[in-house]
């Protein structure tokens, strides 16, 4: 029998990819056998106002918040919000940075991103990260036939985090949610272009999840009805059948990490390896 896993929230902050910071949290995180992280990524964050986005999230859902940001005056702000907030936050990158300036005798330049060569492979990766973040939790549906691939499923499969991990690949990635009795966008029946996947788990991992994420006040929100693993299971039955009906491939995410989940589309799509 599967332990059950305590969750909690993991609020990764980043001013390029956040590729290295998903690598340390999760490396991290992977020590705690007994906890699993409900991970919000945050890339490109480079302006006050794509940060106060990101506090109004961390302050709805409050959890352990890592970043790097090498702007020092954005870097400031984050750590006095969540000093207020009473969050834990910690700047990956500042310790490692101090110890290099103390050992070299020099300041750093602190360019963003400066890790990332200037090519045609950095470009693709930073076009697909912004398409993917413009392209979340159904926005913008107009543009799915601009997409690579297009993620469908149910609340809580996983659907963003993994778009950000392939679009950290390169690979133009579009999420939305399937809900039931909401028709499915004309867009993305008639797009030819991308892999259309379906993501599903089990009724009760998608429960635990969706018990531990503390959601905010909406009106006509009924939490019973979320958590519910009866109405749980007629949502999967409704993305089984959408996904059947059109022909799309799923994928089950109950026992996959989000490495694993990305392999398996690519592996779907040949000529996106």
């Amino acid at each position: 029998m599967e332990n059950r896993k305590n969750y909690f929230h993991l609020h990764l902050i980043s001013d390029s990819t956040g590729e290295t910071l998903i690598s340390a949290g999760r490396a991290v995180s992977a020590q705690f056998q007994a906890y699993a992280a409900i991970e919000h990524i945050y890339p490109l964050v480079r302006s006050r106002r794509q940060l106060a986005s990101v506090l109004e999230s961390i302050d709805r859902e409050p959890g352990i918040v890592l970043y790097t940001i090498v702007d020092e005056e954005l870097a400031r702000l984050l750590d006095l919000r969540c000093r207020d907030l009473g969050t834990p936050c910690v700047n990956l990158l500042e310790p490692v940075m101090t110890t290099f300036q103390t050992y070299l005798g020099s300041p750093s330049r602190r360019r963003v991103g400066a890790q990332h060569a200037l090519d045609a492979d950095y470009f693709a990766r930073m076009e697909a990260l912004n398409f993917t973040m413009d392209h979340d939790d159904g926005q913008l549906p107009e543009d799915y036939d601009q997409a690579d691939v297009v993620l469908i499923g149910i609340s809580r499969t996983s659907k963003t985090p993994t778009s950000i991990y392939l679009a950290n690949r390169g690979i133009k990635t579009a999420n939305l949610p399937a809900v039931l009795d909401m028709e499915l966008p004309d867009s993305l029946l008639r797009a030819t272009r991308p892999l259309i996947v379906g993501l599903i788990a089990t009724s009760d991992r998608i429960a635990q999840v969706r018990e531990n994420r503390e959601l905010g006040v909406t009106q006509g929100f009924d939490r019973r009805d979320y958590t519910d693993r009866a109405n749980i299971q007629e949502e999967l039955k409704y993305a089984r059948s959408l996904c059947a009906r059109h022909g799309w491939p799923l994928i089950d995410v109950t026992r996959r990490s989000i490495e694993e989940t990305a392999a398996a589309i690519v592996a779907l799509r040949p000529r996106l390896r």
